[in-house]
C-alpha cells in the first residue's frame, strides 16, 4: 500500500483558516494515534525505515501500523488503510492484500486505483483537519500512464459520500483528535473544491 514515492499530482489544499506556519511532525501523529488507539484497538503507529506495512500482533505485543521513513503523509495514508480494514483483515499482515508494485500495466493500475479511492479520501480528510496540503497519488512512475484527473475526481466523490453519510468510526474518531490538536475548522464540502486550489 505504498503511495509515498509517487510523482506528485495536482496538489490540493483545504480552505482552512490557517496562516500556513503550522508544523507537521510525524512524532505528533505517533503520540496522538497511540494515545487514542493503543488501549482500545491494541494498535500502535510506528515509524519505519523502509516500505510501509501493517503487522498484526502475533509478532509483537500490539498490532503495528508501520509508515515509511518518517513521512507525515505516509503515516496519514497508512492510518487511513487501517481505518477501513475490517476486524478479520486487521489480523493479517498488510490486511491480507497483495500489493502490485510500481510498474503496473493499465489493468493493474485501474485495479490499484479502485482500492485506493477510500483510503486516499480518508487521508485527504486527515490532511484537511491537520491543516496540511494533500496530493492524490497513482503510485505508478514506471508503469502505464494514469488518468490522474479521473482518479482525483473519484477520490473527491468518495469524500462527498463520507461527508454526507459519515466516515468510518475509527477515521471519524482520529479526525476529531487531529482537529482538536491542530485547532482546525470542521470539514465542509467547499474544502475539497480542487478547482479553486
Amino acid at each position: 500500500m505504498n503511495i509515498n514515492t509517487a510523482l506528485p499530482l495536482k496538489q490540493t489544499f483545504c480552505s482552512l483558516s490557517s496562516d500556513g506556519a503550522m508544523l507537521h511532525n510525524y512524532q505528533d501523529l505517533i503520540v496522538l494515534f497511540n494515545a487514542t488507539f493503543t488501549e482500545t484497538e491494541n494498535t500502535v503507529l510506528v515509524k519505519g525505515d523502509h516500505e510501509p506495512i501493517y503487522i498484526p500482533a502475533q509478532r509483537s505485543e500490539h498490532h503495528q501500523i508501520v509508515f515509511a521513513h518518517g513521512y507525515f503523509a505516509s503515516a496519514l495514508h497508512e492510518i487511513a488503510h487501517w481505518c477501513i480494514a475490517g476486524k478479520q483483515r486487521r489480523l493479517l499482515e498488510d490486511y491480507g492484500y497483495w500489493y502490485s508494485p510500481d510498474g503496473r500495466d493499465m489493468q493493474q493500475q485501474l485495479e490499484f486505483e479502485k482500492v485506493e479511492v477510500k483510503p486516499q479520501a480518508i487521508e485527504w480528510a486527515f490532511s484537511c483537519v491537520s491543516g496540511k496540503p494533500f496530493t492524490v497519488s497513482t503510485d505508478n512512475l514506471k508503469g502505464a500512464a494514469a488518468d490522474t484527473q479521473g482518479f482525483q475526481n473519484a477520490v473527491k466523490r468518495q469524500i462527498m459520500l463520507y461527508l454526507e453519510y459519515g466516515f468510518p468510526p475509527r477515521a471519524a474518531e482520529f479526525m476529531g483528535v487531529l482537529q482538536k490538536f491542530y485547532q482546525t475548522d470542521n470539514l465542509q464540502w467547499e474544502m475539497f473544491d480542487v478547482e479553486s486550489a
